[in-house]
């Protein structure tokens, strides 16, 4: 037997590894084609897709449904069994189990991390053996511990198309490393997971577990107290996760010390009380909780001097779960040094890169006043009547020394134009420098989108603190997937951390940020998807440098550096404007009215001057790097091109075909680059894209569409048609000089006028003899298209 004509994979697997695995114990304890990653979501002309690279292990052995413990791979029979042994390697470490299996249904061999062996095994382990192996390799003696560690998860939640809401990979290594740290007496346990990636459906199934195991015994269930700090993040943990599995065991903690629940949400606030008010968190005994869950944990609980470090020294008898999206760094190592290192760490790149998150676009956007700074007149008076401090203010200074409207009405009316240029019902959230500027924002846009807010009045709202119930029922309505309204929100710090709003497809940065740990919030605030509205992806529109904060290192998204370059009116670089990423400034919590309304004293009011966009810088990320690197959008489409196709001939091979176009559409789409949006940006709308990126990329002399339709209609293969037959191939080209090659690699155009008044697509095929005759012709047309 040659190996052409050997069984296929499928088949070893069928009549061979699977009668194997079950010989040794495994029926109905193993799962095919296990999915761990969904694929990247590349960005292509006609919306999105998935990159090919989405990892599927072939089996995955289980001691109970959702607990792995080792990864088995199969190739074909004929290949060498170790032939897919690193790539069950690769699975085994994303799955945390320390055993792969690598067949060709014949042979096995054994990977074990925890002797770190390759070795050949004549069948496979049963259960028991690979449990008990298993355990030493944890650390877990047969004991409670053990047997808790491997409950089943509750699988009471649905995804959007009613199936049930499983762990992720990553998500299951978080559980179960942390029931394994509490079940086994750690008091401090931290989770590192990225914004997006489902730190609360972690918390959900590590309380289920729990609950579900005997860890206090049979006489009474945990008792759980989940922490944070805004009504946001116990809200909707309590109404999409919690209150859905736990019913009446949730209770929110408001005005008094209430025992008879089992799971209690808390602000810290409503714990610690006021100045005038005892500290309500007295009222429990210290050993009243069992687990304590701190959301968003960075954000202060962990310092020594805060009043929140009270809370969990008095419940210091109970298990302290700290939830972070944001990795180690000087503003936060506080709450490192209280928890410790974290159990698990998923990092943004990673969720971008295995599909589960929202790849995403920089868009840079430098005002005059930022890219020259601003000096008032000798004698200037702000609105007030109060002289203006004569200096060169700076971005850092904007909104905190001296508020220009003017700048901000630049703002607005720039961001409109975006909106208005791609979809003016995009989701978009607005970080302004406090609650002031982010009602004058609010104002400007609201002006500058006149023509809608006259139909939609909510169409730009202002969601702070300062609004209260307004505030709130306007975040309610911006979260709420079904709700057209608001589109735009404008926000200080409010929205940058905890809120789950799927659908937002732009982030505006109208502020310096120097803090990494609040950049990573903001950026957050888009990496989640929404395929049923097609989010797939997001924006980054920076008014203020704050994407300088890109070129950290230690900043874990696909984008690792930023350089920024500025043209002056003769062409040259000129040195850019000193932005806070370079001298770093510190930003309280978003301010009460009253403590924005004291300040105002302090700030310079400019209502005249003049604020122009004096560049627009395009961000895309390398494809082979992952850093974000600043381009001259031209200069960027032909050294992209040049790099993909080594000289016109290639280019325009490739394009002859309509597989060849989508290939090149979709190659250009992974670096970023649209070829809708291209023509629009380089004023080429008239040319044929194929025209477009040889000009670009060669200098070649620009042909338009309609130049290619007059070539095409002198040529003489229209000749062989008969008069009815080449007025619609006459007509066609009409559609591809006015719209565009599409409308030939798509032939509903049939049914449009004009064409569609030669009668229907079966009577149109049959004035060429046929559809396949019709088909051959439209191919021949293209050709021609293409001939030169």
């Amino acid at each position: 037997m040659t190996p052409a004509a050997g069984p296929t994979e499928a088949d070893t697997c069928r009549d061979f590894v699977v009668p194997k695995l079950e010989a040794a114990g495994w029926d109905g304890k193993f799962k095919e084609q296990f999915p761990i990653t969904d694929g990247r979501i590349i960005p292509t002309r006609r919306g999105h897709r998935r990159a090919d690279e989405r990892l599927r292990a072939d089996y995955v052995l289980e001691r109970e449904p959702g607990f792995p413990l080792a990864v088995v791979e199969a190739k074909r029979l004929y290949k060498i069994a170790a032939h897919g042994l690193q790539q069950g390697k690769r699975y085994a470490e994303l799955l945390d189990v320390p055993f792969t299996y690598a067949t060709n249904g014949n042979e096995i061999v054994e990977h074990d991390y925890d002797t770190g062996l390759d070795r050949i095994v004549a069948e496979f382990p049963t259960p028991d053996e690979l449990w008990s192996r298993f355990r030493a390799w944890k650390g877990l003696a047969d004991d409670p511990v053990a047997t808790d560690l491997v409950l089943p998860f509750n699988r009471s939640l649905r995804n959007a198309d009613g199936t049930v809401k499983e762990p992720r990979y990553y998500q299951t290594t978080a559980i179960n490393r942390i029931v394994q740290a509490v079940l086994s007496g750690d008091k401090r346990v931290l989770v590192t997971m990225a914004t997006g990636t489902g730190k609360t459906f972690v918390a959900l199934q590590v309380v289920w577990k729990l609950w579900s195991s005997s860890w206090k015994g049979a006489a009474r269930k945990p008792r759980i107290l989940y922490l944070a700090d805004r009504n946001i993040l116990v809200d909707q943990p309590i109404s999409r996760e919690f209150r859905p599995v736990f019913g009446d065991a949730v209770w929110k903690v408001q005005g008094t010390a209430r025992t008879s629940r089992e799971i209690y949400f808390a602000l810290y606030q409503a714990l610690t009380g006021t100045s005038d008010e005892p500290s309500l968190f007295h009222d429990y005994p210290e050993d009243f909780f069992d687990l304590v869950i701190v959301d968003e944990c960075h954000r202060g609980s962990a310092r020594d001097e805060s009043t929140w470090r009270n809370i969990l020294e008095h419940f210091s008898p109970a298990a302290q779960l700290g939830m972070t999206a944001t990795p180690l760094r000087d503003d936060n190592v506080d709450t490192y040094n209280y928890f410790g290192d974290p159990v698990l760490e998923y990092s943004l790149a990673r969720g971008i890169e295995d599909g589960f998150l929202a790849p995403y676009r920089v868009r840079r956007v430098v005002l005059s006043p930022d890219a020259h700074g601003w000096a008032p007149e000798p004698g200037q008076l702000d609105r007030y009547g109060r002289e203006i401090p004569q200096d060169l203010y700076r971005t850092r200074d904007f909104e905190r020394v001296v508020s220009l409207l003017a700048r901000t009405e630049a703002a607005a009316r720039h961001l409109t134009e975006y909106l208005k240029r791609t979809d003016r019902f995009a989701k978009t959230i607005v970080f302004c420098v406090d609650s002031e500027h982010a009602e004058q924002m609010r104002m400007a846009l609201n002006n500058a989108n006149a023509d809608l807010t006259r139909q939609h009045p909510d169409y730009v709202v202002r969601i702070v603190s300062d609004e209260g119930d307004i505030g709130r029922m306007h975040l309610g309505n911006f979260i709420d997937t079904e709700a057209e309204t608001p589109v735009i929100a404008t926000t200080s710090k409010l929205l940058s951390t905890g809120v789950d709003a799927p659908t937002v497809r732009n982030i505006v940065l109208f502020k310096p940020i120097g803090s990494m740990v609040e950049f990573k919030q903001i950026i957050g605030r888009g990496t989640r998807l929404y395929p049923d509205d097609d989010k797939l992806s997001f924006e980054i529109i920076d008014y203020s440098a704050a994407t300088a904060l890109f070129g950290d290192p230690e900043f874990d998204g696909p984008p690792e550096s930023v350089a920024v370059d500025e043209v002056d009116d003769e062409g040259a670089v000129v040195t850019p404007p000193v932005t806070a990423a370079e001298e770093p400034a510190e930003f309280d919590e978003e301010e009460p009215e009253e403590e924005v309304t004291e300040r105002a004293h302090r700030k310079f009011y400019v209502e005249d001057g003049d604020a122009l966009v004096t560049v627009e810088g395009f961000y895309l990320p390398d494809v082979e790097t992952g850093k974000l690197r600043l381009v001259e959008y031209r200069d960027y489409i032909a050294d992209t091109v040049r790099a993909l196709f080594p000289s016109t001939k290639d280019l325009r091979g490739k394009w002859s075909s309509r597989a060849g176009r989508e290939d090149v559409r979709e190659a250009l789409a992974r670096r970023g680059i649209d070829l809708r949006e291209a023509a629009e940006r380089l004023d080429l709308t008239e040319a044929d894209p194929l025209d477009l990126l040889v000009h670009v990329a060669w200098n070649e002399p620009i042909t338009t569409r309609r130049d290619r339709a007059r070539r095409a209609r002198d040529a003489e293969f229209l000749d062989h048609f008969v008069p009815a037959a080449r007025e619609i191939l006459e007509e066609l080209l009409d559609k591809y000089a006015e719209h565009g090659i599409e409308q030939l690699d798509d032939l509903s155009v049939l049914r449009v006028p004009p064409l569609s008044e030669h009668g229907t697509v079966v009577e149109i095929a049959g004035l060429f003899g046929g559809h396949e005759e019709l088909r051959d012709a439209v191919r021949q047309l293209e050709d021609n298209l293409y001939a030169a």
